[in-house]
């Protein structure tokens, strides 16, 4: 594993109303690659929080006026910074998560055409009229902001998370104050720093540090809408404390993918493509294929040509240019993963890997689990790393049951060729994204969002543009 060197990065400081701002505690930035510090960053507290918020709240008052070209034209000028500072922000990033940073560089693009579809749908949202329903009686809908919201992101995917987050809110006009977790600080704060060149002062207001931060801004009664992404857990935590003063709910939780595999495709080229996309920023995607399920006439194939492609997989240090599998994001992560593949040896076959890897650094080694069965921990809880379990079904019917017996509802794929079998998988399968022969495409013209407890509301798209407005109903009796 090639060592590569870092330089300490200066302390981090929360970005309120346009202003950098320092607080007495700190805490550390880890590399997860090597598990060094290499910074430090502000713990934001409850004061801090509502210091922000009140920031946010005064800028609402002219920024709800500003119109939707010049909202427009400030989401295309963020998008152009970001891409102008590419390779800053894959540094960081790659940094921040441990992501290889082939990886990272190949993701500003998913960074910066959110920013820019947003941009255009702030100029398409409009209201609706029902014109005169009675003599001299007019009605209108209206499309209206709803104010000050908090977003709360993952460490997982910090920068593609908050772009996801602060496009839509400042699109539909509300100002923003986002909590940022503090095991991935790095490329979000740098964000923030270069939207304050952009955007008004306090538009955008970002605190750093520990779960107090983030459990204030929960409770916080000047926030109108609360949009977190998380673990299932959290986000039932978020949803009780949050019901406290009534505030709207945005939930992007947890998931475990489901994959059905049919015999009639060419199943070398599926395998390749799975295990890109099962252990890809390793394994850390609530999307992740991760939950194999193979026909039998297909499985004996599939599994030979998957575990030849995951043995191909590349692990080392993120900003090693030769990496293609990074670590995971902290050591206590890294425990709980290795927890749950050292648990599935007492019931399964752990056909590669399994095991805590690397001199330094916080790596679990790419693992298959085969011979599983359908109500084990390994099948039925998301272990967030890399680990994929592949199973053997025996009909199309079993493969259905199979998928669907599952906690989480947020995305699954298929793969055939008859169209008969996936168009019933389409209508059959309960997740919020079904992919038909591929996997982990996600599109900002389209909605992104799960069921039961994959949580509640819609990412991206003007499905996205409705979660941060609010409509007012006026009625107008004219002479």
């Amino acid at each position: 594993m090639t060592l590569v060197t870092m330089p300490t990065l200066p302390r981090l400081h929360h970005v309120i109303g346009g202003e950098r701002v320092d607080s007495s505690e700190k805490q550390a930035v880890f590399n997860p690659s090597t598990g060094e510090e290499v910074g430090a960053q502000a713990v934001a507290t409850e004061q801090d929080v509502d210091a922000a918020v009140q920031a946010a709240a005064r800028a609402f008052q002219s920024w709800r006026r500003t119109t939707a070209a010049e909202r427009s034209e400030m989401l295309l000028r963020l998008a152009d910074a970001i891409e102008a500072e590419g390779e800053t922000f894959a540094r960081l990033e790659s940094l921040d998560v441990g992501k290889p940073i082939s990886t990272a560089r190949d993701e500003i693009p998913f960074h910066t055409d959110p920013l820019r579809y947003f941009a255009g749908a702030a100029r398409l949202a409009h209201g609706s009229s029902l014109g005169e329903v009675g003599p001299g009686l007019y009605s209108r809908v209206e499309r209206e902001p709803i104010g000050v919201v908090g977003l709360i992101i993952p460490w997982n995917f910090p920068l593609l998370e908050a772009v996801w987050k602060i496009s839509p809110a400042l699109a539909a006009g509300n100002t923003v104050v986002m909590k940022v977790t503090g095991i991935t600080p790095l490329s979000t704060t740098r964000l923030f720093e270069i939207a304050q060149e952009i955007f008004p002062p306090g538009v955008l207001n970002l605190v750093l540090g520990n779960s107090t931060g983030g459990k204030a801004l929960v409770a916080h009664p000047g926030v109108g809408l609360l949009s977190l992404t998380g673990a299932t857990s959290t986000g039932k935590q978020v949803a009780a404390e949050g019901a406290r003063t009534l505030k709207r709910m945005h939930l992007e939780l947890g998931g475990k993918a489901p994959v059905m595999v049919h015999p009639d495709i060419d199943l070398r080229a599926a395998a390749e493509y799975l295990v890109g996309t099962g252990f890809a920023n390793s394994g850390q995607d609530c999307t992740a294929a991760c939950r194999v399920i193979v026909h039998e006439a297909a499985y004996d194939e599939f599994v030979g040509h998957y575990l030849d492609f995951a043995k191909q997989i590349v692990m080392g240090q993120g900003l090693d240019e030769t990496t293609t599998m990074g670590p995971l994001v902290s050591a206590v992560h890294r425990d709980s993963v290795q927890g749950f593949v050292d648990r599935a040896r007492g019931y399964a076959n752990i056909a590669l890997g399994g095991d805590v890897a690397g001199d330094g650094g916080y790596f679990v080694s790419p693992t298959v689990v085969l011979d599983a069965a359908q109500d084990s921990e390994i099948i039925r809880e998301e272990v967030f790393g890399p680990v994929v379990s592949i199973q053997r079904a025996e009909t199309e019917d079993q493969m259905l049951r199979w998928a669907n017996d599952c906690q989480y509802g947020l995305a699954g794929s298929v793969w055939s060729n008859d169209q008969n079998i996936t168009q019933r998988a389409a209508r059959e399968l309960n997740f919020g994204t079904v992919w038909i022969n591929t996997h982990l495409q996600v599109l900002p013209e389209a909605p992104f969002g799960g069921f039961g407890n994959s949580g509640y509301g819609k990412e991206l798209s003007m499905m996205a543009l409705e979660e941060y407005s609010r409509y007012k109903h006026v009625m107008t009796q004219t002479s």
